[in-house]
């Protein structure tokens, strides 16, 4: 039963002849959209595949330059309260009485007739 084809005989007739060649043609042409439709899928996927890429780097780089900026304001608000500090500590410096007092007690500079007791702590 397998050899069913073999004792069916072939018509060689022009019709049969252009028959066939239509098959032929036909089965070439669904081959050339088959690579037709690959070559785009693959094309889509390079494509899809790249901007992906791309993103995900813009989004890294994104998240790094929006930590370094964060680091930066919190640099930028610690050196502000230091400015501050210093501004305050300039204008105290203007202070004769804030010198004195500093000197009485870093360097323990006393007043005329002022007795100085230095005690261990």
């Amino acid at each position: 039963m397998n050899k069913t084809n073999d004792t069916v005989a072939r018509i060689k007739s022009d019709y049969m002849k252009e028959y066939e060649a239509q098959l032929r043609q036909e089965k070439r042409r669904q081959k050339r959209i088959k690579r037709r439709i690959v070559a785009s899928v693959l094309f889509v996927v390079l494509i899809l595949g790249s901007l992906s890429f791309h993103h995900f780097k813009q989004r890294s780089l994104q998240a790094e330059i929006k930590e370094e900026t964060n680091e930066l304001q919190a640099e930028m608000v610690r050196l502000e309260k230091e400015e501050k500090n210093l501004q305050e500590e300039i204008a105290l410096l203007h202070d004769e009485d804030y010198i004195l007092e500093l000197a009485r007690t870093d360097y323990f500079l006393s007043k005329k007739g002022e007795l100085i007791f230095i005690t261990n702590d």
